[in-house]
C-alpha cells in the first residue's frame, strides 16, 4: 500500500469530542503533569527558601562586618555623628525594619526604624527566626591587641519585604513549573496520538466502514511508523479474521445458491419457489395486491425424452428455461422449474389479465424456437400447456396454496382440452376470486 493509501483519523460519528478517546488521553496527561508540576514545584519551592534564608543571613552578616569596624569606633569615641553615619548607611526602609547602634553601657546613640508586627503567620514561620542580628563591637588599638567591648550593633530585617520577595520567587517557580508540564504534556500527547492515538482510531474508523455483508473487502488502515508492532499485529489478525469470516460468508453464498437453483436448467427450483411464494403472498395481503401465478407443462416431453434422448431432452429443457428468462424481465417476478418439464412463474402485483398477456408471450417466444417435435400430437415443434391463476389475498380466508392449486387445475384443463393452451380465469361479481371457467386459447 502506497503512502497516498494512509487515511487520517477522525474522530468517530457519534462520539462526542469531549468523550473521545484523544481527550481523555490529553486530560489524563494534563492531569497527570499538573500533579507532578506540583508536586515538583513545592519541592523547589522549599529547597529554593531554604537558599533564600541562607543568602539572607550570609549577606546581613556580611553588612555586619563591612560596618564593624567602623561602628566599633563611634562607640568607642561616643561619636553620635559618626554613629548616625554607620546607621544611615545601613537602614533602608525596603530590607531592614530597625537599625540601632548602643555603647557598652546600652544607651542608644543612633537608632532608625521601628521593629514590626509580624501579622503573616506563613511570613512568621518561614522567617521568624531570621529577622534579627546583634553584632558586639570590640575596639582594638592595634591589630594584634585583645579587643575591648564598646557597644552593639543590632539589625532587624523587614517582615514584610522579605515575605514579597518570597512571593515573587514562589510565583516565578510555579510558573517555570507550570510551563515545562504544559511543554511535556503536549509533547506527550502529540506522541502518543502520532505512535497510538492516531493508529488506533484509524483502526477504529475501518472497523465503522466494514460491510457485513462483504467483511473482507474491508479498507485496511496502513499503519506506516508502527511496523512489527503489537498495533501492526493487531490489523493483520482483524484482517485474518476478517477474510475468514468472508470466506465463511462465501461458502453460506455458495450453499444457498446451490440450495435454490436447479442444476440443469439455471432456474430457481421448487424449494425456492416455495420460499418466493409465501413471502410474496405475505406481501401482497399486507398491501392488498394481487398475486399471479402462471404454470406452464410441455406438452408431451416424455416421448420426445424416449425417442430423442435424454441428452435433447436436457438441451430442450435448457432452451425453454432461458427463452422464459428473457421473458419474464421484471426483477421482482420468478421464474422455476417446479418439477420434470413444469413450470412455474410469480407475478406479484399482477392481475389476471396481466398475467395472460404474459402467458401468450411465452408460448409465442417457446413457439419461435421451432425445436422439432415429430412425436408429439397438438404440433410437429415444442408447445406449452399454460394455466393462469390471480388472487388477491383475504385474511384468514385464502392461501398461497390455494392459487397454487387454482392454477395447476387451468394447467390440467389445458392439457385435457388438447394441450398448446392458455386456460385462465373470468372475473366473478360475486367473489373476490375469479371462477374457474375456462378460456381456450390456441397459439
Amino acid at each position: 500500500m502506497s503512502l497516498k493509501d494512509e487515511q487520517p483519523y477522525k474522530r468517530p460519528r457519534g462520539v462526542s469530542r469531549r468523550r473521545s478517546l484523544t481527550t481523555k488521553q490529553a486530560l489524563a496527561t494534563l492531569l497527570a503533569g499538573l500533579t507532578l508540576s506540583f508536586i515538583a514545584g513545592s519541592i523547589e519551592l522549599i529547597i529554593d527558601t531554604r537558599s533564600m534564608r541562607g543568602e539572607v543571613q550570609n549577606q546581613t552578616r556580611q553588612m555586619l562586618k563591612l560596618v564593624e569596624a567602623t561602628a566599633a569606633e563611634a562607640a568607642f569615641q561616643l561619636n553620635p555623628e559618626l554613629a548616625e553615619q554607620v546607621v544611615t548607611g545601613l537602614y533602608s526602609g525596603e530590607t531592614l525594619a530597625k537599625v540601632e547602634l548602643r555603647d557598652d553601657f546600652g544607651r542608644v546613640m543612633y537608632s532608625l526604624g521601628e521593629a514590626e508586627e509580624i501579622a503573616n503567620p506563613l511570613y512568621k514561620y518561614l522567617f521568624g527566626d531570621i529577622l534579627s542580628y546583634q553584632q558586639a563591637l570590640e575596639y582594638r588599638v592595634q591589630s594584634g591587641d585583645a579587643g575591648r567591648l564598646v557597644g552593639e550593633l543590632e539589625l532587624t530585617l523587614a517582615l514584610q519585604t522579605l515575605g514579597q520577595n518570597f512571593t515573587q520567587r514562589s510565583l516565578l517557580i510555579f510558573t517555570l513549573s507550570l510551563l515545562k508540564t504544559l511543554g511535556i504534556v503536549l509533547l506527550v500527547v502529540w506522541v502518543f496520538a502520532f505512535l497510538i492515538t492516531g493508529p488506533l482510531l484509524r483502526v477504529y474508523n475501518a472497523l465503522q466502514t466494514i460491510n457485513p455483508e462483504k467483511p473482507g473487502k474491508w479498507h485496511r488502515p496502513y499503519l506506516k511508523y508502527n511496523k512489527g508492532d503489537e498495533l501492526d499485529h493487531l490489523v493483520k489478525g482483524l484482517d485474518n479474521l476478517l477474510k475468514a469470516f468472508q470466506t465463511g460468508l462465501d461458502q453460506r453464498d455458495h450453499l444457498h445458491t446451490l440450495s435454490s437453483i436447479d442444476g440443469l436448467t439455471g432456474l430457481a427450483n421448487r424449494r425456492h419457489f416455495d420460499t418466493q411464494l409465501e413471502q410474496l403472498w405475505q406481501e401482497a395481503l399486507e398491501q392488498q395486491q394481487p398475486v399471479a401465478l402462471i404454470f406452464m407443462d410441455i406438452d408431451f416431453f416424455k416421448p420426445f425424452n424416449d425417442n430423442y434422448g435424454h441428452a435433447a431432452g436436457d438441451e430442450c429443457l435448457q432452451q425453454v428455461a432461458s427463452t422464459m428468462l428473457t421473458t419474464v424481465t421484471r426483477p421482482d417476478d420468478l421464474v422455476a422449474r417446479y418439477g420434470g418439464e413444469e413450470f412455474v412463474c410469480i407475478l406479484p402485483g399482477t392481475d389476471l389479465q396481466g398475467a395472460y398477456k404474459l402467458a401468450c408471450r411465452l408460448q409465442e417466444n417457446i413457439a419461435k424456437l421451432q425445436l422439432p417435435h415429430a412425436y408429439s400430437s397438438c404440433s410437429e415443434w415444442i408447445t406449452l400447456s399454460i394455466g393462469v391463476a390471480s388472487e388477491i389475498p383475504i385474511p384468514g380466508e385464502t392461501r398461497p396454496d390455494r392459487l397454487l392449486l387454482l392454477a395447476d387445475e387451468r394447467l390440467y384443463l389445458a392439457k385435457a382440452s388438447g394441450r398448446n393452451r392458455i386456460i385462465r380465469q373470468h372475473p366473478d361479481p360475486g367473489s373476490r376470486m375469479a371462477s374457474s371457467t375456462q378460456n381456450k386459447e390456441s397459439v
